[in-house]
């Protein structure tokens, strides 16, 4: 049975089915501590997180003052770069000491961005925090004692243990690492937020963040994850791809946990956000002002009192455009942004989809066949009017001449192409590279993986160019970043969840444990690995953890060992049955 730790912090007004979670905080030692020729104290803690830091000082005067400097990044070895790039966080608080022995815990100036309206508050008695790895403590009359000094992190309660993997391939396993730290990190706030530079939830974020959460800590998971997805269903952003992704997050609620309370409570919400409303004869959607009816930006909840910028609905595609890169060239591979939106409409076929399985849950029989069938029309329709039969792809709109990576890889990711299309679709998907953004590449990856080019989809998560997660790495940083790396994004921060995809794509495609109905109740087996050699899984589930192991054969196919609870059912292909090892427990 799923449960609930009850928050001290107050809900923001409106309704949810559960609290906000309770923000702990963990003492973490330094893993390197050195004092430098310069007299001044240099700690490594190894990994960021949201923190401050704490220690204890002994000085001869009240007058004395310790200089505090906290940051991400190195500008060299033992240094922090005080002049990061984009958003990259550096601050230097001077610490007023007092004579004799004292311990200090340093307050930490909130930040003006990321404290206004729209940003999520930090719970009052954990206090502001810092994305920072590095701490460097300089000055003159006092001595710290270097086993007091501590970074103080803010996350919600997360069990390091629950999920692991290793595979043959060393780069893939530190991709896992990254990804992972990273959904644990950027838990500071109780709610999912976009990172440090804003501090604001947004839907398309918050979904990758909840599937790779769910996929590393799923009992711990399960109320975050819920909490965020209610607080967008009633603080939205303003784009229409963000707002249809509400709906994905509540399917994979009720997926994941098999209860219903939050889709019961937010059903009229949902549908709205499926935007249905916006079709036209045929089925596709535009989001044109001209053709929103009247009050539905008020059934989205839109221009609520934290709402930013009075934006009206809008398409994203991908972000960031051009405007935020040196070249110009942006994160949507040169998408045309037409009113009648291909990847729009592949979002909003998807959406209609899951709302119909959330309305047979709660027994709305006539609104299974009205989503069932507006889904269906969109696939028709794109199909006979977002595809040029000349190119054997889709383009980017109704009038385009123009395909983009995005415009391809959505549908096929949704299972929108008929199988005589899917080979022209997928040579083209995987001749573009990694053509889209962190956020971009949960998609592409599962196009890749359900055409069965496993094989490449393995490549980009291990490449180690500028545009693979290898390279956040190779940057400095311990968590995600928020783009692949500044040259494409200018103000980018270090600390963004909705660069952790590999985590679900691993769990769900390339291990190939996918919950198929509610509550884990039945499970499909249905593993991709490639040319690894070997991997390993353990997955949390409600029922406990699945194992599960491949090793590759003499006869180039892989061995498979599982070991499931024995309240969950597994079903898989014939093919792989022949070369599975399956223990219940």
């Amino acid at each position: 049975m799923l449960g609930f730790l009850m928050s001290t912090v107050e809900n923001e007004s409106g309704r949810f089915t559960v609290k906000r979670p309770t923000v702990v905080t963990s003492c973490i030692k330094p893993t390197r501590l050195m004092h430098r020729d310069d007299g001044v104290l240099f700690a490594d803690f190894g990994k960021a997180m949201f923190a401050t830091v704490r220690f204890s000082a002994t000085c001869d005067a009240n007058s004395t003052v310790a200089k505090v400097e906290l940051g991400e990044k190195l500008s060299t070895d033992d240094c922090i770069d005080a002049n990061p790039p984009g958003t990259v966080r550096y601050r230097c608080i001077e610490v007023p000491l007092q004579q004799g022995t004292h311990r200090y815990q340093v307050v930490i100036p909130p930040d003006e961005r990321n404290t206004n309206v729209a940003g999520i508050p930090m719970p009052s008695d954990v206090g502001e925090v810092l994305p920072m790895r590095y701490c460097q403590i300089a000055g003159g009359g006092f001595t710290v004692d270097d086993s007091s000094l501590q970074m103080i992190a803010a996350h919600v309660t997360f069990d390091d243990d629950a999920a692991q993997f290793t595979s043959s391939d060393d780069t893939l396993n530190a991709v896992w690492d990254l990804c992972k730290h990273t959904i644990k990190a950027t838990t500071f706030c109780g709610v999912y937020v976009d990172g440090d530079r804003e501090r604001i939830p947004y839907e398309g974020d918050a979904y990758i963040n909840q599937l790779s959460h769910y996929a590393v800590d799923f009992a711990n998971a399960v109320q975050i994850a819920r909490y965020s997805t209610e607080y967008l269903m009633q603080y939205p952003t303003w784009f229409a791809d963000w707002n249809l992704h509400s709906v994905f997050m509540a399917w994979a609620d009720y997926l994941y946990t098999g209860q219903q309370s939050s889709i019961a409570c937010f059903y009229q919400d949902l549908r709205a956000k499926t935007l249905i409303e916006l079709a036209r004869e045929d089925g596709l959607i535009c989001t044109d002002k001209a053709n929103r009816p009247a009050s539905l930006e008020a059934r989205l909840h839109l221009y609520h009192e934290r709402y930013m910028e009075e934006r009206g609905l809008m398409d994203l595609v991908d972000w960031p455009p051009g405007s935020f890169t040196a070249g110009g060239t942006g994160e949507r591979d040169n998408h045309e942004m037409m009113p009648i939106n291909t990847v729009v409409n592949a979002l909003h076929y998807q959406a209609c989809k899951c709302m119909a399985r959330i309305a047979a849950a709660l027994g709305h029989d006539g609104e299974i066949i009205e989503f069932d069938e507006q889904a269906e029309k969109v696939r028709v329709a794109m199909n006979e009017k977002l595809f040029d039969s000349s190119t054997g792809l889709y383009v980017d709109g109704e009038g385009s001449t123009h395909s983009s990576l995005h415009s391809n890889m959505f549908p096929l990711a949704f299972g929108m192409v008929p199988e005589d299309r899917k080979q022209t679709v997928l040579q083209f998907v995987e001749s573009r590279g990694m053509a889209c953004s962190v956020y971009g590449s949960q998609y592409l990856l599962e196009a890749l993986y359900d055409a069965g080019s496993s094989e490449h989809a393995l490549k980009l998560m291990t490449a180690k160019d500028d545009r693979s997660w290898y390279h956040m790495i190779e940057q400095g940083s311990t968590m995600t970043l928020e783009a692949w790396a500044h040259r494409y994004k200018n103000n980018l921060d270090w600390n963004h969840a909705w660069a952790t995809a590999p985590l679900n794509i691993i769990t769900r495609k390339l291990m190939g444990i996918q919950v198929i109905t509610p509550g884990w109740q039945k499970v499909r087996f249905a593993p991709q690995p490639a040319t690894l050699a070997h991997a390993t899984l353990k997955l949390p589930t409600p029922h406990g953890p699945i194992f599960v192991s491949a090793q590759l054969a003499a006869d180039g196919k892989h061995d498979y060992q599982i070991t499931c609870p024995h309240t969950i059912s597994l079903e898989m292909q014939d093919s792989i049955a022949e070369h599975t090892q399956i223990q219940y427990v």
